[in-house]
């Protein structure tokens, strides 16, 4: 489980494999405290590390990507270069700073407009009607594993407001028109939903 709130930035340096896929993926971690076998959320998709080194920024791990999650989210676009948003597995007592996300990516979304209000950014996400079902005004949702929460809906598009901080932390303050993105919805809105399916 993951909170929503990035912790590291990472940069893809190496790409292998067709089918299936490993990234080596450097950042600020320390390699220490890193283990073989732990979860990490790389752009909200929860990713084993299966090597790890220290490296001159700090760490280098290693993860590999089933050809599933590759066509479902925006993990099949990484080459060498691409920076990712990252977060360490939630630990019992840890600070519960956004909102609950496991990890697991509903669908991609299209950033089809952007607009400045002072320091802050709007952000306006184009989703299919699968994800957009989920999705409050006032609600929670996790963008490239940004937990955030919803400005607006109306039809197939949603507005985030992002503060600086936000934006110079994780890689939405550099997301171009066009740009695809992960979502997933909060995880209360996905059993709310269920449990009224059953009740029908």
């Amino acid at each position: 489980m993951f909170t929503g709130i990035v912790t590291a930035k990472g940069i893809v340096r190496a790409v292998s494999g067709e089918t299936d896929r490993r990234f080596s993926i450097e950042s600020s971690y320390n390699s220490d405290t890193i283990d073989i076998g732990a979860s990490i959320s790389h752009a909200g998709a929860c990713l084993t590390v299966v090597e790890k080194a220290a490296s001159e920024m700090g760490s280098l791990h290693v993860v590999e990507v089933s050809p599933e999650t590759l066509d479902r989210t925006t993990l099949g676009n990484w080459v060498i270069g691409s920076v990712v948003n990252l977060e360490r597995s939630l630990k019992m007592g840890d600070e519960l700073g956004g909102h609950l996300v496991t990890g697991h990516i509903d669908g991609m979304g299209e950033l089809v407009d952007r607009s400045g209000d002072g320091d802050w950014s709007k952000l306006d996400i184009r989703a299919s009607k699968s994800i957009t079902k989920f999705v409050a005004e006032k609600g929670s949702i996790a963008v490239d594993g940004v937990s955030l929460t919803v400005n607006g809906i109306a039809n197939d598009v949603f507005s985030l407001m992002i503060i600086p901080h936000t934006a110079a932390v994780t890689t939405l303050g550099q997301l171009q028109l066009g740009a695809q993105v992960n979502l997933e919805v909060d995880l209360m809105a996905r059993y709310a939903a269920r449990l009224m399916q059953a009740e029908d």
